[in-house]
């Protein structure tokens, strides 16, 4: 609210949005808080990795709420990149019934391996759903009316389900502080810079440019956590990245003919 606020009065853009477009926007808060929500907790669950996997998941669901809401075309490509990104996720959540009981030992217990796989996909759902509303208001709306209302609606919402929770207190320590500032800092500018690259640029290279969001993963949980990803979730990896770039690509030469 700091860093939005100044920035709406300054570009002089309200803090209501267009009468038309408000429905959408207050989807957008509700929808977008929900799936960072989601993410925080699968990253707190699971692997940095497993988790950043799964969720990139989105632009192929994003593909489907597309063609379900604004009716674009959903062709055989994209039913076969479906399929590759269900095989990755299989491959990352190792089911025992499919893998054996010794797939189960992963690095937490799998119930709760399960549970931050299940917010992934959650997240991915909540993600899509998102991106598909902000390309039916385009540019209508400008980007930062859209962040304003994911930071008011996502800041009752994180109340409410604090309350709920019981979870309303802040960390003992001082440096939990400030690394939760600064993952309010760091989420804002990501808001911001993909709000803004829809907007601008077609779906296709948006979507090409955050596959790096998986090997920024990869990279940050070796070197921060010590932790090297099985083959199982490099195998997984591969086929999500491949199915979203992809994609991202058959969208981008569909767009451009």
């Amino acid at each position: 609210m700091i860093v939005v606020i100044p920035c709406l009065i300054y570009r002089k853009s309200g803090f209501v949005g267009p009468k038309g477009q408000r429905i959408f926007l207050v989807l957008r808060g509700l929808l977008g808080s929900a799936s960072m929500m989601f993410a925080y907790y699968a990253f707190q669950a699971t692997s940095l990795a497993d988790a950043t996997v799964i969720s990139f998941s989105c632009p192929v669901l994003t593909s489907i709420f597309a063609c379900i809401f604004l009716k674009e075309k959903y062709s055989p490509w994209d039913v076969l990149f479906t399929l590759f990104t269900i095989v990755g996720v299989i491959l990352i959540v190792r089911p025992p019934f499919l893998f054996g009981s010794d797939a189960a030992e992963v690095n937490e217990s799998y119930s709760v391996h399960l549970k931050g796989t299940f917010a992934a996909v959650a997240h991915a759902l909540f993600a899509a759903m998102t991106l598909v509303i902000l390309r039916k208001m385009g540019k209508s709306v400008d980007y930062f009316l859209s962040i304003w209302y994911y930071v008011i609606l996502g800041l009752t919402e994180g109340v409410i389900v604090l309350f709920i929770l019981g979870e309303w207190r802040l960390p003992y320590c001082g440096l939990d502080r400030l690394y939760l500032i600064l993952i309010g800092l760091f989420g804002l500018g990501g808001q911001v810079f993909l709000t803004k690259g829809i907007q601008i640029e077609k779906a296709g290279p948006v979507a090409l440019m955050r596959t790096m969001d998986v090997v920024f993963a990869f990279i940050f949980q070796i070197i921060f956590f010590n932790d090297v990803p099985t083959w199982w979730t490099v195998g997984g990896a591969l086929c999500v990245v491949a199915s979203s770039t992809g994609a991202a690509i058959h969208k981008w030469c569909q767009s451009s003919k």
